[in-house]
């Protein structure tokens, strides 16, 4: 693994300060900005150290050269003196301190800023890591091995022997930086959370958590926790002999970026589906089929099913919640689940009246061909839900919940299910014209029509399809599947109901089909124009000469590109003169999840196969979910080679 280092040695080698004042201050060492990758592609036991990820650091800043002292933490707080020699350790002046909670080592940094003129904070979990590593990717900064030195009764331990806890003993790093490995556990600022996979610039961590990290091992643990790498969390009131802290100088505060979404904008990706904290949440290996929809407080909300196969009964919803301005998607929880039974589709709505609406399939079985519909709602931004009530009691077809739900102007709630459990079976449509209380499927019981230009039937073509409702009054759908021939190639089908979704007629779309892996997001947008999100064909089934679309960049030269893209239409669906890549270009390894896996984000390839989600929130932010990754844009962004 190339590292990237923006430093040289002469910086790393930085004279030590010591300030000149009537108390003990922690002497300090220029870090310089620089870039590293973060994390490990070790298996550990917790499985928290991957995925490895590039870290870039924007400001330099000071380090301490030491863990915080006894003596320099009690000119502050001297009645901690009486807890020195707990446990066998910790005993002199020059031990580091221990026995201090994470607001113990912020209230010390807070008293030792005002006392100096100085900014005094506690490291990012970021900063530590790159400090500790001083350039390397061993697992110590010493190589593969901590020499005996550096050890201090390094196992576990019923009973701590009396080990030494002084500083600045052993051999520093190439910043000049001692006891990183060992010695004690240090606070770090940041809540603990699962990484991604994403380059982070200046990372804090989540908004909010319930346990902060701790970093670099301690006496009495084994080597392994030791690791440059390895991470650890603490109840953030908790306090014990194996954990103290060191400082950073530093004018720089990291904060979250702030976004001006009044200019354009698109964001890297986010994972969404993080794996749960609580071992108790069922958690499987295929993770697909996602939901999602903002909240008025703010938050995103987003719902997903994992299951080992898509036709087994221990498949489960679980969900996920992104805060205003986190970093991070929480931790998955159980969303909802009828134990025993299959739980395939799963739609989140909000009303934009106070209430959110789960809509949910549940089959007798195991697969998803009969299933009946459940409805559950709430009215605090999903921290509660009601009990689910039968909206539909047959286990039969079309009750293949499509995320999607949306209504019309006039209040009638549309949900669009799979017809049946084939590729080609088209989707069909429920209505609701009493805010949810009661849902009718205007079908009539004819058989599936042909599919074909021109033609009309009572089924949507294509499953796992999309709605809006036109400006007259009518209903534009497109779906995957059932490709329509037109100028030798197969083209999305276009849907138009002009009564409700009794009938269809059926039309080429200008786009390529979708197939296996794949599913479209069709959204009216606050702003007024229809947008699509989809695929440029498929990446093995949708013949060569076809996979790709003409897109057009800032400098007006036009270029192919490949995977998922976004198209706006201002005239109901008659033209779509906006079509842009999702990418802003940046080179990316990522992992979509599901039947996508690993791609190459780039110039001209966007993420090649997903199940897609959509939802626009109040501030304009588009929020695309594939089945892995979370995608942010606005539609100025979408404009900007219009």
């Amino acid at each position: 693994m190339k590292h990237i280092l923006t430093f040289s040695l002469s910086c790393a080698l930085a004279a030590v300060t010591q300030a000149q004042t009537p108390f003990p201050v922690p002497a300090t060492v220029e870090i310089p900005a620089g870039s590293f990758y973060m994390g490990s592609m070790e298996e550990t036991e917790c499985g928290d150290e991957m995925p490895v990820h590039q870290v870039i650091l924007t400001h330099a800043f000071r380090m301490g050269v030491t863990e915080v002292t006894n003596a320099q933490y009690e000119a502050f707080r001297p009645e901690h003196h009486a807890l020195r020699g707990k446990n066998n350790v910790s005993t002199e002046d020059d031990d580091a301190v221990v026995n201090v909670n994470y607001q113990d080592a912020l209230d010390y940094c807070a008293w030792l800023s005002q006392k100096t003129g100085k900014h005094y904070r506690l490291p990012t979990e970021a900063e530590w890591e790159y400090a500790c590593r001083a350039g390397t990717y061993t697992k110590y900064f010493t190589g593969d091995g901590l020499p005996a030195n550096m050890c201090r009764n390094q196992t576990i331990a019923r009973d701590f022997k009396a080990v030494s806890l002084k500083v600045g003993q052993t051999t520093p790093n190439a910043f000049g930086l001692y006891d990183m490995h060992g010695n004690v556990e240090e606070w770090c600022a940041d809540w603990y959370a699962p990484y991604t996979a994403a380059t982070q610039t200046d990372p804090t961590g989540p908004a909010e958590g319930e346990f902060r990290v701790t970093r670099g091992g301690s006496h009495h643990t084994p080597t392994d926790y030791l690791r440059s790498a390895k991470r650890l969390a603490m109840i953030p009131k908790d306090k014990h002999s194996q954990t103290g802290f060191r400082i950073v100088e530093s004018d720089f505060i990291p904060q979250p970026p702030s976004i001006d979404k009044s200019r354009p904008f698109f964001l890297e990706p986010m994972v969404y589906v993080v794996d749960p904290i609580d071992p108790k949440v069922p958690f499987y290996h295929h993770n697909h089929q996602p939901s999602i929809t903002w909240c008025d407080n703010g938050d995103l909300l987003a719902a997903w099913f994992s299951t080992n196969q898509e036709n087994n009964r221990e498949m489960v919803v679980l969900a996920s919640r992104l805060r205003p301005d986190a970093r991070q998607w929480e931790p998955a929880t159980l969303f909802y689940k009828v134990p025993g039974r299959n739980m395939t589709g799963t739609s989140l709505f909000n009303n934009g009246k106070g209430t959110l609406f789960h809509l949910n399939g549940v089959e007798a079985s195991g697969d998803w061909q009969n299933l009946m519909m459940v409805q559950r709602t709430s009215t605090d931004n999903g921290l509660t839900w009601t009990k689910a009530r039968i909206i539909a009691a047959e286990h039969t077809k079309r009750h293949q919940v499509i995320s999607g739900t949306t209504q019309t102007p006039d209040g009638v709630m549309i949900q669009l299910c799979d017809a049946g459990p084939g590729s080609h079976d088209g989707a069909a449509i429920h209505l609701s014209k009493d805010g949810g209380q009661t849902w009718t499927d205007p079908w009539d019981g004819a058989p599936l029509p042909d599919f074909q230009e021109g033609g009309t039937g009572t089924t949507i073509a294509g499953i796992h399809a999309g709605v809006v409702c036109l400006k007259n009054g009518h209903l534009l759908a497109l779906g995957r599947g059932n490709g329509i021939e037109k100028d030798g190639r197969k083209c999305m089908p276009m849907s138009l109901s002009k009564d409700m979704g009794k009938t269809w007629t059926y039309s080429a779309s200008p786009f390529t089909a979708i197939d296996g892996g794949q599913r479209l997001v069709l959204l009216r947008l606050q702003e007024g124009p229809i947008l699509l999100v989809a695929f440029t064909g498929h990446p093995q089934r949708t013949p060569k000469e076809h996979r790709g679309m003409t897109f057009t960049g800032k400098d007006g030269r036009t270029y192919t590109g490949y995977g998922m893209y976004a198209a706006v239409s201002y005239d109901e669906g008659k033209t779509w003169p906006v079509r842009r890549l999702l990418t802003d270009g940046v080179e990316r390894y990522l992992n979509g999840g599901a039947w996508t896996g690993s791609f190459l984000m780039d110039a001209t390839h966007a993420e090649p196969q997903g199940y897609l989600a959509g939802t626009q929130s109040p501030d304009g932010t588009i929020h695309i979910l594939s089945s892995r990754l979370h995608y942010r844009f606005n539609l100025q962004w979408l404009e900007e080679n219009k």
